[in-house]
């Protein structure tokens, strides 16, 4: 999860990425990405209150909000991520790739451990999103701009809409949702 395989990452998802130094100094999904990683480690050092302090610089230096307890795997890419809220207990695998204005958050409904999404391998998440509460976004699926997500999605499907529909949907085996930092699969089940 270096510097290196974040600049290729983004290069690879992002057309209008032109080269390395454009990258570090103008991304601020990026920034925000690079400073979770800071607040992370402190949250997991038990300096929540230095990582939640760190953490709100970010917001006010990026326009980005991730929860420090948050779990984002490898390759994350908020891409022109201005208005993106991950909250504390989301889940976001490898190869995730979010757009501006989309909200990670609760119902303000759910009691417990797990109240956010979690965010399969290589789901892409379209401008405005709002995947609200503990459900499963499926890997390689797509949630379209402005959708309302508030039940789980299957694998390579595409949701739009308010609340959202399944539009498409590759029907496959296989697949599993690998959890962001924690190395457990979970099998993938289509809602139906």
């Amino acid at each position: 999860m270096g510097l290196i395989s974040d600049i290729k990452t983004i290069k690879r998802k992002d057309p209008a990425a032109r080269h390395a130094l454009e990258i570090i100094l103008t991304y601020n999904g990026m920034h925000a990405i690079w400073i979770y990683r800071l607040t992370h480690l402190l949250w997991k050092l038990r300096l929540k209150l230095i990582a939640k302090i760190v953490s709100s610089l970010a917001r006010f230096l990026t326009g980005v909000e991730i929860h420090p307890a948050a779990k984002l795997g490898k390759n994350v890419v908020i891409d022109h991520g201005t208005g993106v809220v991950i909250g504390e207990t989301a889940q976001i695998a490898d190869d995730v790739l979010i757009y501006h204005e989309v909200t990670l958050g609760g119902t303000g409904n759910e009691r417990g451990e797990k109240r956010h999404p979690t965010i399969c391998t290589g789901a892409m998440i379209a401008s405005g999103a709002k995947v609200l509460g503990n459900i499963k976004v499926g890997a390689y699926s797509k949630i379209g701009a402005n959708a309302v997500v508030l039940r789980d999605i299957p694998d390579h499907a595409t949701a739009v809409g308010i609340p959202a529909r399944i539009i498409m949907h590759e029907n496959t085996t296989g697949e599993v949702c690998s959890l962001a930092n924690k190395g457990e699969e979970k099998a993938s089940k289509p809602n139906g």
